[in-house]
């Protein structure tokens, strides 16, 4: 699996979610290159939990990465 730094606590929403804020950090991207990428369709979508709360599947992220390695 992905290591992606800080803290995580214990919780399962932390074992199957990841932050947007996680995501910038892993691959030093930026919220608007997360969001323009996931608008072309180059990565995957995030997940609606509340009204102002989004994550992305831990799982959908490895699968993207995979998917990209074998290019």
């Amino acid at each position: 699996t992905l290591n992606y730094g800080g803290t995580m606590p214990n919780t399962q929403l932390s074992d199957t979610y990841l932050k947007r804020q996680q995501l910038e950090a892993k691959f030093g991207i930026s919220r608007a290159t997360i969001y323009r990428w996931t608008k072309a369709g180059t990565f995957p979508a995030a997940i609606h939990l509340g009204a102002n709360m989004v994550r992305w599947k831990v799982s959908d992220i490895e699968a993207w990465l995979e998917e990209k390695e074998a290019v």
